[in-house]
């Protein structure tokens, strides 16, 4: 199968217009990577099974929010003026884009609700997890590569301190 230059085109579109974040697909000797907003896959395992030619796109996962008390009570007690961001769904987990590259954050480093912190690999898709919160990272639970579970919390975070006049 030979895809034309209408097809590429068609498939930028219709990923253009998708909630994707990346896309990649390969047929015979051509290889198509679409990324989005600077979006890096994780390429952890490299000697994993070859690809296929179905098209493997990694879609965002929900932000990981900050856990419920029930929730924290559930998967380990979190430290008063803690929050913890959690697993939105079961996978391995990822800290940087690739083997090569730093982590998406580090103990001590600064988050917003929008930083993403790590990626989740289930079935050959990556997930993009986010903060959920402003703040500061004061612990790092999970391990690189390490298998996850849903709701499992993945890193403390102390939230910045709501200001009083609103006002910055």
């Amino acid at each position: 199968m030979e895809l034309t230059e209408d097809d590429v085109l068609e498939i930028l579109n219709l990923i253009e217009k998708s909630d994707f974040d990346y896309f990649e697909l390969e047929i015979g000797d051509l290889k198509l990577t679409v990324a989005k907003g600077g979006y890096v896959p994780a390429t952890a395992n490299p000697s994993a099974a070859p690809a296929t030619a179905t098209p493997a796109p990694a879609v965002e996962a929900p932000a990981a929010a900050p856990q419920t008390e029930a929730a924290a009570e559930k998967s380990a007690a979190i430290p008063e003026g803690l929050v913890a961001i959690t697993a939105p769904l079961v996978g391995t987990f990822y800290v940087a884009p690739d083997p090569e590259s730093p982590p998406f954050v580090e103990k001590g480093g600064r988050v917003d609700e929008d930083t993403t912190v790590g990626l989740i690999e289930v079935m050959k898709v990556f997930s993009a997890v986010r903060a959920g919160v402003n703040g500061v990272i004061e612990d790092i639970l999970v391990a690189n590569a390490g298998a996850i579970e849903y709701g499992q919390a993945l890193f403390l975070v102390r939230p910045d301190a709501p200001e009083a006049d609103g006002k910055q």
